[in-house]
């Protein structure tokens, strides 16, 4: 049921995707999503500190947590989670803004970087690195993303200038320097990583915030560098990879690309192929795993019984066992509306409290096992928020894809009308 394709084979290949959005969304698809998001804001909100604004990797949802351990990417998807919740009402527009500028002013006048670039891990309160972590590109290209949301979306003079200054300071050329590969990271105790962002993934935000940059772009060719290997499921085709399913979904809940292609793929119908794919992928696993159903179904990067698991597929990767990741249907709402909601409400309808808590969904369960996660992790929190919200209004997309930057980058890439 599963092959890998050449990438010469390409073009050709790509076929039609599912349906990509419903005309509009039922009265009760629409109370469901507002809960949701609603839920997600709180995470966002309360588990950011109200004066580096860093946003906390991770919270326990069943016991009071006071670990510092923040993420750059986590800040980034709160970011852009300050300007829903402001245009929902979940919060004042002077308290969104004043949080925006509170985090804009910390990243750019206190935050430890390196050529702009930010590390990986850092201590809530002071912005000290963590856990030896790398100065990272993707995390950094997160983060940046959200800051740009809110440069667009509060059109505010300080917030335009701090954003300004801070995507502006980030040297793509120092880490394009020998190569049109990105590389993972930087170390200061070992220089750059081994890695390079060489295969379709999550990498697209990147390479396209750098092609935007006015202050260092990347080389127009950095965009052609990158490998678009094609797979076959059950007569589909699409571009993918040796990843879970977050790989399709990240890049697109900033940048807007339907109705958009450049040379080698219209993206989002890309992932709506893959989302599909992916469901059809967890029913076959349901001859193993009873639990899994076109009611049922999403498998990505995740917390398990047995700790942090990268797992997904096709083809199947990981120790699978039953557990289901509400993210991953979830941060595919707008590449298969239908299929992604019945799942969503189906857990919190089935599952109640097991799955759910004050801050949406617990980032993993499995009720084979009756386990179910204590912890909600920042980015799948966030991706599930974003997506909820383009799907209902597009409102990401929209303001995001004002910048300069963005139509900038999705230029030098060659994209056009699909």
């Amino acid at each position: 049921m599963w092959a890998m394709l050449s990438t010469a084979s390409l073009p050709a290949v790509l076929r039609a995707a599912p349906q990509a959005a419903p005309d509009e969304l039922s009265p009760e698809d629409d109370r469901f999503l507002e809960e949701l998001e609603k839920a997600n804001f709180q995470f966002f909100w309360e588990q950011a500190d109200s004066q580096t604004g860093l946003v906390r990797d991770r919270c326990h949802v069943r016991q009071a947590d006071t670990g510092i351990v923040a993420s750059i990417a986590a800040t980034g998807f709160g970011l852009t989670a300050l300007c829903i919740g402001q245009k929902r009402g979940y919060v004042s527009f002077q308290d969104a803004r004043n949080r925006v500028i509170s985090t804009l002013r910390f990243l750019w006048k206190s935050m430890p970087n390196h050529r702009g670039f930010f590390f990986h891990f850092a201590h809530q309160k002071t912005g000290e690195r963590l856990w030896d972590s790398e100065v990272s590109s993707i995390d950094t290209a997160i983060l940046l993303c959200g800051v740009l949301t809110c440069r667009q979306h509060f059109r505010h003079t300080e917030i335009n200038r701090l954003a300004a200054d801070i995507f502006n300071r980030v040297e793509w050329t120092w880490l394009s320097e020998d190569t049109t590969l990105l590389p993972h990271g930087w170390a200061p105790e070992t220089g750059f990583l081994p890695y390079r962002w060489d295969y379709y993934s999550e990498l697209m935000m990147m390479y396209l915030l750098g092609l935007g940059s006015a202050s260092s772009p990347l080389p127009v060719e950095a965009w052609n560098a990158w490998k678009r290997s094609t797979f076959e499921y059950d007569g589909l085709r699409y571009i993918g990879a040796y990843a879970p399913l977050f790989v399709h979904q990240y890049s697109q809940a900033w940048f807007d690309l339907r109705g958009k292609r450049d040379k080698y793929a219209d993206y989002f119908k890309n992932s709506a192929i893959a989302t599909d794919v992916h469901r059809r992928f967890c029913l076959e696993l349901a001859k193993q795993f009873p639990d899994y159903s076109d009611d049922l179904w999403g498998i990505t990067a995740s917390d398990s019984d047995k700790g942090y698991v990268v797992w997904g597929g096709p083809p199947q990767m990981g120790p699978i066992d039953g557990t289901v990741v509400p993210s991953a249907p979830a941060g595919s709402l707008p590449f298969l509306p239908q299929a992604t909601l019945r799942v969503l409400k189906n857990m919190k309808n089935r599952y109640g409290n097991g799955c759910w808590s004050r801050y949406g969904f617990v980032n993993a369960f499995n009720p084979l096992k009756n386990w179910y996660d204590t912890d909600v992790v920042a980015i799948d929190t966030g991706i599930t928020m974003l997506m909820a919200e383009n799907l209902r209004t597009s409102f990401v997309w929209s303001t995001f894809m004002r910048s300069r930057e963005a139509q900038r980058g999705l230029q030098r890439a060659g994209f056009h009308e699909a």
